[in-house]
């Protein structure tokens, strides 16, 4: 899936600012994840915008470099954001690779993975429940030890009873039981050997 680029991009005032740098925050358009940060001067902005792939000015080197001529990693641009006071950029990217000189995702040393938010966080919590398999202290780990038929059987019975108060007038039950529902759908797709990463690339194939 290809992300729409902005045709409304606004030029930073580059007469205004004090020695014509301005830092350029590099973000994935698709994780949201921030991979790097550089500089940018005038020739370097309007290089971005005209190549399509992210060029910095380097200030050790004193000179343009885009990001990728050597590695092959380049940066190409979706989208470029100017911030309130007109002096830094958000640029937002689909990399090509690692980002990172040293071989990471991000030069903070993290993986540029989708990130769902408390979602995330609960399938990171049934995973180590499952991991440790104390059936006596954890319902997730005592319904995976009874397999994935039983597992699934919950889902379908928490589907039932959330379209059911889908056709009540009971909004705190409704959300309740969708609560129900989802928990249990994720646990159903880690005991498939799935994530929702998977999902997401599911939809997004499907996505014209």
């Amino acid at each position: 899936m290809e992300n729409k680029k902005n045709t409304n991009i606004i030029s930073p005032n580059w007469g205004e600012l004090e020695g014509a740098l301005v830092p350029a925050i590099i973000q994935d358009a698709t994780t949201k994840n921030v991979l790097m940060l550089g500089y940018m001067n005038e020739e370097a902005f309007q290089k971005t915008i005209s190549t399509k792939q992210v060029a910095f000015y380097s200030r050790s080197k004193k000179r343009l470099w885009t990001k990728g001529e050597e590695s092959g990693h380049f940066l190409n641009l979706v989208d470029i954001k100017n911030d309130c006071d007109n002096d830094t950029l958000l640029i937002q990217v689909n990399p090509v690779g690692h980002t990172c000189h040293t071989g990471t995702d991000t030069c903070w040393g993290e993986e540029n993975h989708s990130n769902f938010g408390f979602f995330s966080t609960l399938e990171n919590v049934i995973s180590e429940r499952v991991a440790n398999k104390d059936t006596n202290k954890s319902y997730v780990a005592s319904l995976f030890s009874k397999g994935i038929n039983k597992i699934a059987q919950k889902v379908g019975e928490e589907a039932v009873e959330t379209v059911i108060e889908a056709m009540d007038n009971n909004d705190e039950l409704f959300l309740y039981e969708s609560a129900d529902l989802l928990f249990h759908y994720l646990m159903l797709l880690q005991a498939k050997g799935f994530t929702l990463k998977d999902i997401e690339n599911e939809l997004k194939s499907r996505h014209k």
